[in-house]
């Protein structure tokens, strides 16, 4: 599943054609949960992301894409598996495979709150700490994947934060002390950035300190378990990371 650095490599990407104000000339793929038919002769107004959701905003709608587990994506390309939604201009295609399309109606800031979004300009920390303190109970594995508090974070970034912050995922809000508190929404910030360098570097591997590893940098063995009510695979040092109780 791309996680939010990903999606604003995709953003960039198609930024860089110049598509904006260009008209749809074609609308192709066997996406049923739109009308194909309203996206033709339109004009794009902007590309944006919000976590893992990309946006293709026109006048009075926007599409969203949601890669889910295994979609993808080709710019002026196509491949053999099935086209979910490709959209034709004058110079370039955007082909969309493997996703969740959807038509979101009217202007998009009524849709999303960019506060949220770790990789927004308008991040909102602060506001991180006060939607943490409402669910004192939740373990930090669960939290940081919670959209509505760290749009964008996914499995990779959840990993490798609380490693780089020394907690335990099995730690509960309520028990970190203020300061691991602010570290822990500094970091989910930090390293999505960090992340987002690596991955246009094609370094992203190379620099996992646990996930996928089966030692820390510190050579102390890893721990993989399926932890939390989500219950995603989780990869932590019970040496190097503090279960706060």
């Amino acid at each position: 599943m791309p996680e939010g650095p990903s999606i604003v490599i995709l953003k960039d990407l198609v930024k860089n054609l110049h598509l904006n104000n260009s008209e749809v000339l074609g609308v192709s793929g066997n996406v049923k949960t739109i009308d194909k038919n309203i996206v033709i002769h339109q004009k794009i107004k902007d590309f944006k992301s919000w976590g893992k959701h990309f946006l293709i905003c026109f006048e009075d709608f926007t599409i969203r894409i949601h890669f889910m587990l295994f979609g993808t994506y080709l710019i002026n390309d196509t491949k053999t598996t099935p086209l979910k939604l490709g959209l034709t201009f004058k110079k370039d295609q955007l082909n969309f495979y493997t996703c969740k399309i959807d038509l979101l109606e009217g202007d998009i800031n009524q849709h999303y709150d960019w506060k949220v979004d770790v990789m927004s300009d308008e991040w909102d920390s602060k506001l991180a700490i006060k939607k943490l303190k409402e669910i004192p109970d939740a373990a930090v594995c669960d939290v940081l994947l919670n959209q509505h508090i760290f749009s964008g974070v996914g499995n990779i970034i959840k990993n490798e934060v609380l490693y780089r912050t020394r907690i335990h995922p099995l730690s509960k809000i309520e028990n970190l002390p203020p300061a691991k508190l602010k570290e822990l929404v500094k970091e989910a910030r930090q390293y999505s950035f960090d992340f987002l360098e690596w991955k246009k570097e094609n370094k992203l591997s190379r620099n996992w300190k646990v996930y996928h590893q089966t030692e820390c940098a510190n050579g102390h063995p890893i721990i993989k378990e399926e932890l939390g009510k989500t219950h995603r695979q989780t990869y932590y040092c019970v040496k190097c990371q503090k279960k706060y109780e």
